[in-house]
């Protein structure tokens, strides 16, 4: 599976409009905001991560570092 941060901007906003339902309500809107917060977290994750190999291929332009690991590289 090869996602990326259109994808991650996608399905932030479908859980949006799953939480903007006005139908749900008691267990399935719990389910629902439960759902949110576990998307929210990986969201940040995958930002925070981002911004990470960004940083370290910044430093590479600069020559503040010579090499990075392979899981920092941009593509």
């Amino acid at each position: 599976m090869k996602n990326n941060l259109e994808d991650l901007h996608n399905h932030l906003f479908a859980q949006l409009e799953r939480l903007s339902d006005e139908a749900l309500k008691g267990e399935e809107l719990e389910n629902e905001i439960a759902r949110s917060k576990a998307v929210s977290a990986v969201a940040n994750q995958i930002v925070e991560n981002g911004k990470l190999a960004l940083t370290v291929q910044k430093m590479l332009g600069d020559n503040e570092i010579q090499s990075a690991p392979k899981y920092l590289e941009v593509k």
